[in-house]
């Protein structure tokens, strides 16, 4: 029952990562957007006309449908934004505590250039992440139910549903 829970997080964050990208290429990198995945759809918050969201919702189904895996995954993820500033975290205290009898300003050096080479190194991390845990592209069952739009056209929900297999009875 969890892994299903999850693997629809997971799938619901894929169609929100290609419904943003299309929103973003029709009306202009200008526009603000988050997002936010759960295991019946996914939340935009963000003053978009409902009717293109709708249509972009329904081209990322169905180019997620068709195999274009790549759309599951963007920089613009917030996986990619927590990877960066765990990861600049850990490299920062692991300097502070290899260099703790140094002079501060050797500290403080070592722990902004090993901050800028984990903020580097993350970039592919997230991504990967991206790609191993936190979406599935694999939307082949997956339906979109209703678009709700509400405060104005700033929050809309997309709810989702994946038609499962009945289970077979003994």
């Amino acid at each position: 029952m969890l892994s299903r829970y999850f693997g629809d997080v997971r799938r619901n964050h894929a169609l929100e990562h290609a419904t943003v990208q299309l929103l973003l290429a029709r009306l202009g990198p200008e526009l603000r957007l988050v997002g936010r995945a759960s295991n019946n759809g996914f939340i935009i918050y963000g003053r978009v006309p409902p009717d293109a969201l709708a249509e972009c919702a329904q081209e990322g189904l169905r180019r997620l449908q068709r195999g274009e895996d790549y759309w599951a995954v963007t920089p613009l993820c917030g996986t990619n934004i927590a990877t960066a500033g765990i990861m600049a975290s850990l490299a920062t205290m692991a300097v502070s505590a290899i260099s703790a009898h140094s002079k501060t300003k050797d500290r403080i050096g070592n722990a902004i250039a090993a901050s800028v080479v984990a903020v580097a190194i993350a970039q592919p991390v997230g991504r990967l992440l991206q790609e191993k845990i936190t979406t599935s592209p694999d939307l082949g069952d997956t339906e979109i139910l209703s678009i709700e739009s509400r405060e104005d056209g700033k929050f809309h929900k997309v709810r989702t549903r994946r038609a499962y297999a009945p289970s077979a009875s003994l």
